[in-house]
């Protein structure tokens, strides 16, 4: 069974920073596709950036230019760089871990980031 561990969320100031990082366990994380996604109160979880077991990488149009997702397999870790935060960025940030084909997707517990105006 895998786990996910996020870390790394807060409050900020609008125009802010925060790096968001995910410890997975097991021995998948090199074959797994990793995502972090969020979830604001009243709004459906949406994916924001994802990164496949091959380093690519993709971006919500919302988030793009200014989050940077990166992974480093030796600490079976993926991260978001968040850049220019913005109040609607506020939300609970989910690290996701899938591995196609094989019906696996495991999801971490959700770290909270706010960013005030």
């Amino acid at each position: 069974q895998v786990q996910l561990v996020e870390s790394g969320g807060g409050l900020v100031q609008a125009g802010g920073s925060l790096r968001l990082s995910c410890a997975a366990s097991g021995s998948i994380f090199k074959i797994s596709d990793m995502g972090w996604h969020r979830q604001a109160p009243g709004k459906q979880r949406e994916l924001v950036a994802a990164i496949s077991s091959n380093g690519f990488t993709n971006y919500s149009d919302s988030v793009k230019g200014r989050f940077t997702i990166s992974r480093d397999n030796a600490k079976n870790s993926v991260y978001l760089q968040m850049n220019s935060l913005k109040p609607e960025d506020t939300a609970v940030y989910y690290c996701n871990e899938r591995v196609l084909g094989y019906g696996l997707d495991f999801w971490g517990q959700g770290t909270q980031v706010t960013v005030s105006s």
